[in-house]
């Protein structure tokens, strides 16, 4: 049955593989070859520079965006709802976002990339053009490895895979928002500044549409998230069903309470992408406030809403939200330092605690399926010694 079906569900068939492999290759090849030629008709009267304005590098990023965009929904549709169709059992709004995300993120992450990758090669061969030929397979090429590796990457994507790529696009969009502002002084404020007019446009659009497209993937992150932990709790069930007791009422994991607290965080992200400090400073900060209470939440409460795991985690949660408190108050009141260290302080200790949450989700399925499978063997053995 599909609750009964353990972390072997999360992994694709060798068949699977292997057609994902080949539809990969496919398109990596269709998309060197279209890069190629986008490129033979961009740069047919200049020879381009590696980057800057009509550069190498802004047609690779183009490029490299639409073929991960593309790769991204082939994998999506053909491979991975296919391997994973619980995901299908989403309302059709869900479904929509969990496309959107997967689509943005890689296709952000690709464009990013070819954006920086260009970059440096241009500061290390300085004054250095190409010609049609050098550039549009520079373009090609770039495009064809943007689209084999979103479309590998999205068949066969995970919890940990996916948060792996939202940490990773999370710090190179901030990143770039801070190599681009117009305020070199922008950390004595706060991050928020990063997303205002005032740190020029290039800046504020990098940092809030990071912040959006992030929240979007947290929510789909927690699709995966919680259906680790409904297997988990069906596992609870399955137990006590084994072994003739009644069915755990309070302790036993709280998919429920987890789902709506990330979801919830997802959404405040978002919202603090959407309505900057500068637009309106008190909704901001209330977004913010009510993205700590959730997390407050997930910290405080880890021992209840996930009973099972191994108490060095519970401990671990605890010793975050302390490390937040202590956060708080070595911004105020002791002024250690300002609110921009205390804003990375904060990102630094929830993304660990995600990791390591999401990490070890997956480790105790794995063990509470083993077991369940072992009790059953035993359960097994023992009525047919009573019946024999």
């Amino acid at each position: 049955m599909d609750n009964e079906q353990g972390v072997g569900a999360h992994e694709p068939s060798a068949a699977q593989q292997l057609r994902s492999e080949s539809w990969a290759l496919w398109l990596g090849l269709g998309s060197t070859i279209f890069g190629t030629m986008v490129g033979l008709i961009g740069f047919s009267d200049y020879r381009p520079d590696l980057a800057g304005y009509q550069s190498v590098g802004v047609y690779a990023a183009v490029l490299a965006g639409l073929t991960a965009a593309t790769g991204s929904v082939l994998g999506y549709q053909r491979f991975l709802v296919v391997e994973q169709n619980w995901l299908q059992e989403f309302p059709r709004y869900r479904q929509i976002i969990n496309l959107a995300a997967l689509v943005l993120i890689h296709a952000s992450i690709s464009v990013m990339a070819m954006i920086i990758t260009f970059r440096i090669f241009q500061d290390a061969f300085l004054g250095l053009s190409v010609d049609k030929y050098a550039g549009s397979l520079m373009v090609g090429i770039s495009a064809g490895i943007a689209g084999y590796i979103a479309l590998l990457s999205v068949s066969r994507i995970t919890a940990q895979s996916l948060s792996g790529l939202l940490a990773v696009f999370l710090v190179t969009g901030v990143f770039i928002s801070m190599l681009a502002t117009q305020n070199p002084y922008w950390w004595q404020s706060m991050f928020s500044t990063l997303g205002t007019r005032a740190a020029g446009s290039t800046s504020a659009w990098t940092f809030n549409l990071t912040l959006v497209i992030a929240g979007l993937v947290l929510s789909t992150l927690t699709g995966f998230i919680v259906r680790n932990l409904q297997l988990l709790a069906n596992i609870f069930d399955s137990f006590a069903d084994t072994q003739g007791k009644p069915r755990p009422r309070f302790i036993r994991p709280r998919p429920h309470v987890v789902s709506v607290c990330l979801l919830g965080l997802g959404v405040c992200v978002i919202g603090i992408g959407l309505v900057p400090v500068s637009i309106s400073a008190p909704v901001h900060s209330t977004i913010v406030k009510i993205a700590a209470g959730f997390i407050v939440v997930l910290l405080l409460g880890a021992a209840l809403w996930l009973p099972g795991f191994p108490w060095v985690f519970h401990l671990l949660s605890f010793a975050c939200f302390l490390g937040l408190v202590g956060a708080a108050l070595l911004w105020q009141p002791l002024a250690y330092y300002n609110l921009t260290a205390f804003e990375l302080a904060v990102v630094g200790i929830v993304f660990g605690w995600l990791i390591v949450f999401i990490r070890t989700t997956a480790a105790a399925l794995a063990v509470k399926q083993k077991a369940l499978t072992d009790l059953r063997v035993i359960a097994g053995e023992a009525e047919a010694e009573v019946s024999g």
